[in-house]
């Protein structure tokens, strides 16, 4: 590969840090080539059996604080000081939202006792009588809500303990991550810079970033810490607050909040009181759009819950403003991914404790897992944000009362939320980079065949870096390193259990060893290509009936209206570009026509008819286009499987006209994954990716947003969800003995659509071998499901009460006026 064809030619220096001294290259700002000279955050710190006199030398350095390990001088409000967590606390407590839900919440108190007969009106001494009692019950919710406080605030008490902390925790990491981790100069210059600002205003920064491990939010601290910048208050669940390490966790940054909140109105006012607070002082925060871990590899659809509490806090006008930073971070290897498959795979996740924590710890000690990239998206103003978007929608915004709750509020807060929540991962996408193991999975599971020979690795692989940078993504550089160098650290990294090697061969040949571990790195990639893919999967209902080019070309309304059904189809899976469907449809065929993959005919007033492969594309073998089938291709094949299941879920004959029986969601989640494995040993499953839990619930959550589907949730956190098919999506059984299911109706409509971007395989055919074993399966496995549902120690009620009945009709017509109000397409 040529300097000129680099993508990474015009990427920012990294951080170099040497000793005390950080050093920052700003010549390559204003040259037109920039260098590509990079060191990691922090280096590898001496160890007591090798260098025990450097080992001690560093320890008094960070005990004595000298120089920027005293953490004196950051940027931003005062933290690490005695008295600190006491003052958050009676912030909190004394907060004037949350005194009045106290009062609110003793005021019902009092009406239940009123209504009981605990207190009588008739009594001479009765106001006397109420006024005490009042005082006795707001007095012991004020205590629980201390109480509360204390267990969840972040306690920022002294700079001896973050200073060894910072030690320690640097120490674990660089051994596992032995190249450390790299930042981008230019990104962490214009950060403090804002960091800045923000300080003398009294901003907090909020720090949004990807999720992939617990590293993120270590590196994140370390990275603060070094920089002399204010450490975030991290939002962290309560599962990790276990004995001794949830103690850790709090002192160097972590808020505990349950899992859940359930309906408890005094829990849910305190985290907003809390939040409020560190945002009126201009502390910084940090907490993951995603809500938790991805365990695929790519980004997760947007988690509300803690961003509506940011934004509550400035629509009230309880804080001014706040500055947003989304932050990606990425891996050369995940320290969780080998778990991660087996919860993908159905595996109950296991419960954090303190011996795990330790065993794990020290297994990962001796790893060498590469390193750990940072990467800062320009920070914006939230109330910028705001202001923009009620621009957009509503006609006169400046008088636009938002602390109002009314039906037309609470829909302007929602898209508020949805629409900066997809920005947020937009611009993490935006700033993320592709690191050397992300193109290795990517190509490995992008090919026809066994294996690659090395010679043609290589040249998928600089194929592939030409094509992440003309998408405007960015790849991790190694300074001068050869291409070939940097591909065999990465194969290092991966390891044998990931990537085989058979040798003994004209050339060494490259296998995929656990393509299930593997496709959590080629899904880092997907997102710059999502829409090529989209495209390549439409454009294959053609090209699957085989004939002559002719033969597979597609109109172009024809290739429009299954884009639009795919894009549909995973908008909770993928980030789509925010240009509309037209106008990003018609950049991705000229890219593809500019490329040579596609041929598109046009009329004279250059309109387009027809798409096609381009004759250069078929000499080829098709392996660019085969590339972007291959990347959707698993994604497609799970929706097809989650669709397929929904069969499972026709009643049997004699049970259609008892008002539907309803079987919990994760009983049916568990049946459609069991379906999957099935058929993937039976050969009908092309990709055991498509098995994927988390894959699974996605199209499972698409099918209730899309009515498809209804589940009922009790608010009784002890009754599981229940799920069952709409009765307008409702196959047909045969009306013979047999109550067979029948192969048609709008359901099985839509698998049709589904499959007909399928891949299709060696020894099968789609709509033949769907309409008899695999229905016939799946007919099998929802009928055990109907079983377990109707059995008389079955703990969860099949039918729905009167009330849940009510409530279900009420929403499913709420949830018909929202879809039509939103204008968007629909499956």
């Amino acid at each position: 590969m040529t300097r000129n064809e680099d993508p990474t030619r015009d990427s920012a220096p990294d951080l170099q840090i040497l000793g005390d001294q950080i050093t920052l290259q700003p010549r390559s700002y204003v040259e037109t080539r920039r260098h590509d000279d990079q060191e990691p955050l922090m280096h590898n710190m001496a160890r007591f059996r090798s260098e025990p006199l450097q080992f001690l030398r560093e320890v008094s350095l960070y005990v004595s604080g000298t120089g920027w390990r005293a953490y004196d001088d950051f940027i931003g409000q005062p933290i690490f000081y005695s008295g600190f967590s006491e003052q958050m606390k009676n912030a909190v407590v004394s907060a004037p939202l949350l005194q009045q839900r106290i009062s609110q919440l003793a005021d019902r108190r009092l009406e239940i006792e009123e209504k009981e007969g605990w207190l009588k009106n008739d009594d001479k001494d009765f106001v006397a009588k109420k006024a005490q009692r009042r005082a006795i019950i707001e007095s012991g919710i004020q205590e629980v809500a201390e109480k509360m406080t204390d267990d969840m605030i972040c306690k920022f008490e002294s700079k001896t303990f973050i200073r060894g902390a910072y030690y320690l925790v640097t120490q674990l990491l660089t051994r596992a991550y032995h190249q450390g981790i790299h930042v981008s100069s230019e990104e962490v210059l214009r950060l403090r810079k804002v960091a800045e600002v923000a300080a003398k205003k009294k901003q907090s920064i909020i720090f949004l970033p990807s999720h992939r491990s617990h590293v993120d939010y270590v590196s994140m601290q370390l990275i603060c810490y070094r920089l002399g910048l204010a450490l975030p208050v991290v939002v962290a669940g309560d599962n990790l607050n276990f004995p001794v390490v949830g103690s850790f966790l709090q002192h160097a940054g972590a808020m505990w909040i349950r899992r859940s909140f359930g309906n408890d109105s005094l829990y849910t006012t305190l985290v907003q009181a809390y939040i409020d607070t560190l945002l009126q002082g201009g502390y910084n925060f940090e907490c993951f759009i995603e809500g938790g871990r991805s365990r695929t590899g790519k980004l997760l659809a947007p988690k509300f819950g803690i961003l509506s509490f940011i934004l509550d806090s400035l629509l009230s006008g309880r804080v001014e403003d706040a500055i947003i930073c989304p932050v990606s971070t990425q891996y050369d290897k995940v320290i969780e991914t080998e778990g991660y498959v087996t919860e993908l795979l159905g595996v109950p996740k296991k419960k954090e404790n303190l011996a795990d924590f330790l065993s794990g710890g020290s297994s990962v000690l001796s790893l060498r897992l590469g390193r750990v990239d940072v990467r800062f998206h320009e920070p914006w103003s939230l109330r910028g944000y705001i202001d923009e978007q009620l621009t957009k929608i509503t006609k006169s915004p400046g008088n636009f009362k938002l602390d109002a709750k009314t039906l037309e509020n609470a829909a302007i807060k929602q898209k508020l939320l949805r629409t900066m929540g997809y920005k947020v991962l937009s611009d993490i996408n935006n700033v993320s980079v592709v690191m050397p193991t992300a193109l290795i999975g990517t190509v490995l599971l992008t090919l026809r065949g066994r294996g690659v020979g090395k010679s043609e690795l290589m040249r998928r692989i600089e194929w592939l870096i030409a094509r992440v940078g003309a998408k405007g993504g960015r790849v991790a550089h190694f300074g001068n390193a050869p291409l070939s160098d940097v591909v065999e650290r990465g194969l290092d990294v991966l390891g044998k259990d990931l990537v085989g090697v058979v040798q003994g061969l004209a050339e060494p040949t490259y296998y995929a060893v656990d393509r299930f571990q593997l496709s959590f790195y080629r899904n880092m990639t997907i997102h710059l290509f999502i829409s090529e893919a989209l495209v390549s999967a439409s454009i294959y209902t053609r090209v699957k009936l085989g004939g002559g080019p002719a033969h597979q070309e597609i109109s172009y309304g024809a290739l429009r209206d299954q884009v639009l059904f795919l894009s549909s189809l995973f908008r909770g899976e993928f980030i789509f570009p925010g240009e509309g469907l037209v106008v990003n449809l018609e950049k991705t065929l000229v890219g593809l026509e500019d490329d040579r993959v596609l041929d598109l005919k046009r009329d004279e007033e250059g309109k387009i008819l027809r798409v096609g492969l381009a004759d250069e594309e078929r000499s080829a073998g098709r392996e660019n286009y085969d590339f972007y089938c291959f990347l959707i291709w698993p994604f497609i094949e799970s929706a097809w499987l989650a669709a397929v299941s929904l069969m499972g879920l026709t009643p049997p004959l004699g049970h259609q006209d008892d008002g539907g029986i309803w079987i919990e969601v994760s009983k049916g989640h568990n049946t459609a994954q069991l379906l999957g494995k099935t058929l993937y040993h039976q050969g009908d499953l092309s990709y055991f990716e498509a098995v994927n839990k988390e894959t699974l619930k996605n199209s499972f959550q698409r099918f209730e947003e899309e009515g498809i589907v209804y589940v009922m949730k009790s608010r009784d956190p002890k009754v599981p969800p229940r799920l069952r098919l709409a009765s307008e999506w409702m196959p047909t059984r045969d009306p013979d003995k047999s109550g067979a299911l029948q192969p048609s109706g709008r359901l099985w409509n839509f698998i049709e659509r589904i499959a007909s971007s399928r891949r299709e395989g060696k020894n099968r055919r789609d709509g033949a071998t769907v309409s008899t074993r695999v229905l016939r399966l799946a007919d099998q496995l929802g009928a055990k499901l109907f079983e377990e549902a109707t059995r008389p120690e079955s703990k969860t009620d099949a039918q729905l009460s009167d009330e849940e009945a009510a409530k279900l009709k009420k929403a499913v017509k709420a949830e018909r006026r929202r879809r039509k109000l939103e204008g968007r397409a629909h499956l």
